[in-house]
């Protein structure tokens, strides 16, 4: 009866390490940090000249950094397949970067059409390629503080609807799974979904998004 108490104690602290090891704090919180480097990383491309000091970018470890690098890689994709979605994002939506809160509310307003057929790491990339398409727009249009408001608001939709999504899978290293590591070349069975790809209508934009295998 001793052992079998002691088996329990030990897998209970199993399990609360394991649950603290994967806080929703943390999540939303990576969440976010990757949301920063894919708006540097786009703003960058559009020769908008931003720094991570700009962007409250802080060092990250290895993990992350190396899902970052996965991110940008399959969002590469994603809008080399289909560049006039991500670009004037904001005309196609038929908002003013200039009101944060409607920038806010277009931005969560996509991600809820996106994910309301359920969750898969596509349209994760997909909304991150949102994000950075309205980031570029708001810089672009002279509104750069807008570019934070869009970083809180996909931290409140992560909170709201990706944090057991995300528990579930151990975090944001699976998205790894998605790509060849050694030079970060998306799997072919990745790319071949595009041809089944889902479309969801918001306004006047759709958002293409990658079924999972």
């Amino acid at each position: 009866m001793e052992v079998l108490r002691r088996s329990s104690v030990f897998a209970a602290e199993v399990l609360d390490v394991f649950d603290r090891s994967l806080t929703e704090k943390e999540l939303v919180s990576q969440s976010k940090a990757l949301c920063r480097d894919y708006i540097l990383s786009r703003l960058n491309q559009n020769g908008l000249g931003w720094s991570k000091s700009e962007l409250n970018l802080s060092p990250s470890n290895a993990a992350l950094t190396e899902v970052s690098l996965v991110l940008l890689c399959l969002g590469d994709e994603l809008e080399y397949m289909q560049p006039s979605l991500y670009r004037n994002v904001a005309r196609q939506l038929n908002i003013s970067v200039a009101m944060e809160s409607m920038v806010s509310d277009a931005f969560i307003g996509v991600a809820t059409e996106i994910f309301s057929t359920g969750i898969t790491w596509g349209k994760v990339v997909a909304m991150y390629a949102v994000a950075g398409a309205l980031a570029v727009d708001c810089v672009r249009q002279g509104h750069p503080a807008t570019v934070h408001i869009l970083v809180d608001s996909l931290g409140q939709f992560v909170r709201k609807f990706l944090v057991p999504w995300l528990k579930k899978r151990g975090g944001w290293a699976e998205i790894s799974k998605c790509v060849v590591k050694k030079n970060l070349t998306p799997e072919n069975h990745w790319l071949s979904s595009a041809i089944e790809s889902f479309k969801y209508f918001l306004t006047t934009m759709y958002v293409y998004i990658m079924k999972e295998p």
